[in-house]
């Protein structure tokens, strides 16, 4: 009996004993479900979070004059204070930024300001901020009612404004503040939108207590200090993230003419420091998930192996025949082997397929996100069947094989 032979049979024990085969893969099949199932459902919770951290600013980084607005220290002492990033120099990174990323330049205007409409005025609690065209949707703000700031009020500096939604509840109880006019900075403004609500942010009220206004006005306001501006670079592809950061570094030290040898005038922070630790904390469920699973694994090749030695008891007489007529001790082990891979393999591929539905079942119970089919986890599921399979089956094959063809023609 050759290789080939031998493998058919192996599948032709199988089917004369399929219930028993579909029983014993059901065991495997469980245990491969569980693996690959906790597994998917961590890969598509991961990726929802992603997408979401995404669409709020962690494929995005800032930069910022260095030591400008928050004094540090180097080894105990006093950093250096670096000259405000200027409108000019802003203007010259994004030009030369292109198209490559999404640049959105914003200044802070003022803080601890009192908005009035009339005899109506707010707490000095409100945040004035100056941001050009990509900045709504760089800062992940979205506009409820009215519209964004249109081209030529950007380019002209219009006395126009867009406000959070706690401002607009204070000074207009409840109605629009859209077409209204507000008193702020010794200006009146024109208000053309309102933000979504957003809730707090850390106590300060987030967008809610947030007046933003053109870019060129806010240049334009009178100052008691130079203006410093914030550069917000969106990148479209997470994985061009840090090769971007680079050449921003790059960039800006050609606009602001940093000698060679000397460090850089600005910083660069990211965005992404809350999703670094949901990465951690998926890489744990990862870990839990591949335990559990390891487990169940463990009781299905138990089990397995269980099954196998009572077959190889049932089928003693078959042995004796077998080796009768020829088979060496070799082709008995191979024989028994195979019927343990197959019985495995067709447990593990029903495994990996509901496994994959099941955990993807679970990630969109608990947030929308894509359709994932780990193919990594498949192949590694897929392994470890193949391995079960050879170390549960291999004492029961070693035992049928050791059989004396004598004593095996007289089992009843």
């Amino acid at each position: 009996m050759n290789l080939i032979e031998n493998i058919k049979e192996g599948l032709r024990s199988i089917q004369s004993n399929l219930l028993r085969t579909v029983l014993t893969a059901l065991i495997v099949s469980i245990g491969i479900m569980s693996l690959v199932g906790i597994l998917t459902a961590v890969d598509s919770i991961k990726y929802s979070i992603d997408q979401t951290f995404s669409s709020l600013g962690a494929n995005s980084y800032d930069i910022v004059s260095k030591g400008y607005t928050n004094r540090y220290s180097q080894n105990g002492r006093q950093g250096k204070v670096y000259p405000p990033i200027t409108f000019l120099q802003a203007r010259q990174y994004k030009d030369i930024s292109g198209e490559n990323a999404r640049v959105s330049l914003s200044a802070f205007i003022s803080g601890a300001t009192i908005v009035k409409n009339g005899n109506v005025k707010t707490n000095p609690n409100i945040n004035v901020q100056a941001g050009d065209e990509n900045y709504l949707i760089n800062e992940n703000y979205n506009v409820a009612v009215g519209r964004p700031f249109s081209t030529s009020e950007l380019e002209n500096g219009a006395n126009v404004a867009i406000v959070g939604s706690e401002i607009g509840d204070k000074l207009f109880k409840g109605k629009s503040p859209v077409g209204n006019s507000i008193f702020m900075l010794g200006r009146r403004f024109k208000v053309v939108g309102e933000l979504e609500k957003s809730g707090n942010d850390m106590g300060g009220g987030g967008a809610d207590r947030l007046v933003i206004i053109p870019l060129i006005t806010g240049n334009q306001m009178p100052r008691q200090k130079a203006l410093t501006y914030e550069i917000k670079t969106m990148i479209l592809k997470k994985e061009n993230l840090f090769y971007a950061m680079a050449e921003s570094t790059g960039i800006m030290r050609k606009v602001r003419r940093d000698p060679l040898g000397q460090e850089d005038s600005f910083e660069i922070n990211r965005s992404d420091s809350m999703l670094k630790s949901m990465n951690e904390i998926t890489g744990y469920l990862k870990v839990g998930g591949g335990l559990v699973g390891f487990i169940t694994l463990l009781g299905a090749s138990i089990g397995l192996m269980n099954i196998m030695m009572v077959s190889v008891t049932e089928r003693t007489r078959e042995i004796g025949v077998r080796k009768a007529l020829g088979a060496t001790a070799r082709q008995i082990r191979q024989q028994f082997l195979i019927e343990a891979i197959v019985i495995c393999f067709l447990g593990g591929m029903a495994g990996v397929l509901f496994g994959v539905l099941m955990g993807n079942a679970v990630a969109s119970l608990i947030g929308e996100g894509a359709f994932i089919v780990p193919w990594l986890w498949v192949i590694v599921g897929l392994l470890v069947c193949v391995a079960v399979g050879l170390i549960s089956g291999y004492y029961p094959a070693f035992r049928a094989s050791k059989l004396d063809p004598i004593e095996s023609l007289r089992y009843e």
